[in-house]
């Protein structure tokens, strides 16, 4: 097969243009992609609300969260966990954790007589301003991120479960797998590529609301200012950054 000088020459031209501009796009890409600001986390301060009233205790939160992050399966190991609060006729409280068998907890609570009003609270590690946890801990395994976030480097824990001890909120537990401490990190691997930790994301009512303190355009800085809010345990001016609003005053 035989193919003349023109019909070469015609081919050729078309062919130059051609990967001259597949080239340019692909320079294009390339400046497009250094142009992109890499992570600063001096530029942002996270925290998380939680609006009582929306919660369901459906523990969805809870089972994306173990599946996110590799949590234990075993029943007492929780990163969040969804808590039932049971007022009594005089004044009596009940408080069950009803992330560890969902349905017999609801099954006895309908049992119940002289009920006056039950309601969800979830918790988590409140990633406190003044962490009594990076306090103690002897190696410097646990600290707090400049964007927030107190996080546990299972390089450096040795396991001695300090800071476990001194978490005023029971929000950390000793992993028997890793042989460190465990707990909530806001699932900071997705919130530095820009997404919604686990236990946000499949919430749906969307009772949990995660954002940046520092931008005004946050949807928890909104949550902020439409709701009163209410943090755990205050008095240890630990200055949690897990905010509740309209928090009952039985909640501890």
């Amino acid at each position: 097969m035989t193919i003349d000088r023109r019909q070469f020459l015609k081919g050729a031209i078309l062919f130059i243009p051609a990967c001259a501009g597949m080239e340019a796009l692909v320079q294009i890409g390339a400046a497009n992609a250094e142009s992109q600001p890499a992570y600063d986390p001096n530029d942002h301060y996270y925290g998380m609300g939680i609006e009582i009233d929306k919660c369901i205790g459906c523990n969805r939160c809870v089972e994306a969260c173990k599946a996110e992050n590799d949590v234990p399966a075993e029943p007492f190991f929780f990163r969040t966990w969804i808590e039932r609060y049971t007022v009594k006729g005089g004044g009596e409280t009940t408080v069950e954790c009803i992330s560890v068998d969902p349905e017999k907890s609801r099954a006895l609570a309908q049992e119940e007589r002289n009920i006056i009003r039950t309601f969800f609270v979830p918790k988590l590690c409140n990633h406190c301003a003044h962490p009594p946890c990076v306090q103690v801990c002897p190696v410097g395994a646990t600290f707090a991120t400049k964007d927030g976030v107190v996080l546990v480097d299972r390089d450096r824990c040795i396991g001695c479960r300090y800071c476990i001890q001194a978490c005023p909120y029971g929000a950390r537990f000793f992993n028997h797998r890793t042989r460190t401490a465990d707990k909530c990190t806001f699932c900071y691997h997705r919130v530095v590529q820009g997404l919604q930790p686990a236990c946000v994301e499949v919430c749906p009512t969307g009772a949990r609301i995660f954002g940046d303190l520092r931008s005004r355009a946050s949807r928890l800085v909104r949550f902020e200012r439409m709701n009163k809010i209410n943090v755990l345990k205050p008095a240890l001016n630990t200055e949690p950054k897990v905010y509740y609003a309209e928090l009952d005053g039985e909640v501890r």
